[in-house]
């Protein structure tokens, strides 16, 4: 398969997936960090939660998402989902993009998550809140054992934190009762957490309730600003994608479900108005 046929050769956007609204966190605290270049965000909504989904239908579907990205003119993108990043991320990188196009790079944000945890945590203490499929694929676990191996790992799977926020009820009082069961959940696990992860790119929005219920002391790493440091990083040592990269400060935003469902949500995350367009996905 001959990529150059496949794919717009000039450079282009930084593209930022999720099968929802949640990567709309990590494109925030990119776009926090590196404002000059230009990004694309395709959100799966028609499709989405991928949370409770195979592998399988994880993959595929991020696969078709990657494609279709790579056809808008992306050179690289990052999976900010926790899901897409656990259930398809290696099998792209292995298997897909040596026959896709080589040149071009997809990145997850479980590794920039993992390789700081060891420098934030205190005593090796660490917990995790994510989905039930982010916490059965044990990627967090897998990757914090290759860089962190003396770091003690506790895991809550937090099914119905994302309804909470995609609903716009996070600021609710009954999402007080599942912010604080899980959290309870977790401190019975390992009373010496020091550190939690919050494994999910909508769980930033339940940052008030989740501090309200952690133990004092405990520190609340979101993801957002450490994946931004770890793309900045990685553009400056790798100069050949980098310059694939527009610079124009432009952010285009498309679902796969209705534009105006999508517009309407995303306030919830970025606290403006965008404009939204649709796209099919195959």
């Amino acid at each position: 398969m001959n990529s150059s046929t496949m794919f717009p050769s000039a450079p282009g956007p930084i593209g930022v997936f999720d099968s929802g609204y949640g990567g709309l966190t990590i494109l925030h605290g990119i776009r926090q960090l590196l404002p000059q270049y230009d990004y694309l965000y395709l959100g799966d909504n028609a499709r989405a939660p991928y949370g409770t989904r195979s592998f399988d239908v994880v993959y595929q579907f991020t696969r078709q998402a990657v494609i279709k990205m790579f056809e808008m003119g992306c050179h690289l993108i990052i999976l900010g989902c926790n899901t897409a990043s656990a259930k398809a991320l290696r099998s792209i990188q292995q298997r897909d993009l040596p026959v896709l196009d080589q040149a071009r790079r997809v990145l997850g944000i479980i590794r920039p998550t993992a390789e700081i945890i060891g420098n934030l945590t205190r005593n090796g203490h660490v917990g995790l809140f994510a989905t039930e499929g982010t916490v059965r694929s044990n990627s967090y676990a897998l990757e914090i054992a290759k860089l962190w191996p003396d770091i003690k790992l506790s895991s809550v799977a937090c099914p119905f934190w994302v309804p909470l926020v995609e609903y716009n009820e996070a600021d609710s009082p009954g999402a007080d009762y599942f912010v604080k069961k899980r959290v309870d959940e977790l401190m019975l696990k390992d009373k010496d957490i020091d550190t939690v992860i919050l494994g999910c790119t909508h769980y930033p929005l339940l940052m008030p309730k989740i501090v309200k219920y952690v133990p004092s002391g405990v520190r609340i790493v979101s993801q957002g600003e450490y994946v931004a440091g770890s793309l900045q990083n990685y553009l400056s040592r790798h100069s050949d994608i980098e310059q694939n990269c527009t610079r124009g400060g432009t952010c285009r935003y498309y679902t796969t479900e209705n534009p105006d469902k999508f517009k309407s949500s995303a306030r919830i995350f970025l606290h403006e108005d965008v404009v939204v367009n649709h796209v099919d996905l195959k």
